[in-house]
């Protein structure tokens, strides 16, 4: 089923570029969070 606005995503954990893990519900209250996923930008495919 494709994510639709408004979804809740579900919390994951990835690597830091500066030092250890960051996880989504890190930023949970914050401020919004957009996730954005490019399928096939950096690929010669």
């Amino acid at each position: 089923m494709p994510a639709e606005i408004g979804d809740v995503a579900p919390d994951f954990k990835l690597p830091s570029v500066s030092e250890g893990d960051f996880t989504l519900s890190q930023f949970k209250g914050d401020k919004r969070v957009v996730l954005s996923f490019h399928v096939f930008d950096f690929t010669s495919g």
